[in-house]
């Protein structure tokens, strides 16, 4: 099978290309920056899902499509909060009448958790608003909802070190909007690819809506403490009350601060599954990679709070 993938050479990209081809898939990773790399054996193309004639052509030469294209939703996009909608959402409908017209089999969606239309954040409605479009198209679809994903070259990972930068460059404290409560379901790049792949692979996918977790819910500052811990360090951590970190990044995002009221927003929004749906790919939370084990520590001393500074 012809897969091709939107947004195949970012970080979960160049995880599920060389998954898919593994399996045996002839793998196209469609990327607006002609000088991405991408996994041995993955032709690459260039293609900018905001501008259908340049995605159309290789949609067309497809069996399946996987859309990844994405923005953070916890930095402020170059062209602000909009370029969501713009991406999320017209990116999105663009890669659906591609396909539909040039016959494609499987239109495979990488959505998010809490994706819903009328929700509070420009990343949420406009996923919300993708899912409804996938969801509306004249094709086979599956739409995947993954809590923050982590793995080498992920977000996650250097997000807390980001935001100190731009909070409290100062300060030896870290200030954490909310106290960093904000609860995240983490899960492994390594065990998601997979899942994502059997969403190409299997006919009876076709329809489904999955929310995927991992094996352990995590706030802001225990993966902040985690973070640091990996590399033998200690950070404290101090609460920003959320009414200050709202009128704080409100005020900021307005003079070019990469952060604004929708970040804040997000910070606020709880991001743990409901129902886990890794079982539905034959695996159980207790077999997925943890946090810890990814940064290497499950062994004696390695209580991030008690961490070596």
């Amino acid at each position: 099978m012809q897969v091709l993938v939107a947004g195949g050479t970012g970080f979960v990209g160049s995880y599920l290309c060389r998954e898919l081809a593994d399996r045996g898939h002839s793998v196209v990773a469609m990327s607006s920056s002609p000088d991405a790399s991408a996994p041995d054996g993955v032709e690459t193309v260039m293609g900018d899902v905001t501008a259908y004639d340049s995605v159309a052509g290789h949609v067309a030469d497809a069996d399946a499509v996987v859309n990844l294209v994405a923005l953070s939703p916890l930095m402020k996009p170059d062209g602000g909060d909009e370029m969501h909608e713009e991406v999320h959402l017209g990116g999105t409908e663009n890669l659906l009448r591609a396909a539909e017209e040039g016959g494609v089999d499987r239109f495979v969606q990488m959505s998010a958790l809490g994706a819903d239309p009328d929700g509070p954040t420009h990343y949420i409605r406009a996923k919300g608003a993708a899912e409804e479009a996938v969801r509306g198209a004249d094709l086979e679809w599956v739409i995947y909802r993954p809590s923050i994903i982590f793995g080498e070259g992920s977000e996650i990972l250097t997000f807390p070190k980001k935001l100190k930068k731009m909070v409290a460059p100062a300060v030896p404290v870290y200030p954490l909007p909310g106290g960093g409560k904000t609860p995240f379901q983490l899960i492994w790049i390594g065990d998601l690819a997979p899942m994502l792949a059997d969403g190409v692979d299997d006919d009876d996918r076709a329809g489904e809506t999955y929310e995927l977790g991992g094996p352990e819910v995590l706030t802001l500052r225990e993966v902040t403490e985690k973070v640091y811990a990996a590399e033998g360090k200690s950070v404290r951590t101090v609460p920003l009350p959320m009414g200050l970190a709202r009128v704080g990044l409100t005020t900021l995002g307005a003079v070019g601060f990469p952060m604004g009221p929708d970040q804040y927003r997000s910070l606020k929004l709880d991001n743990t599954v409901r129902d886990n749906d890794v079982a539905a790919f034959g695996v159980s939370e207790a077999e997925l990679k943890t946090f810890d084990e990814f940064l290497g520590l499950t062994g004696a001393g390695d209580d991030p709070t008690t961490a070596a500074a």
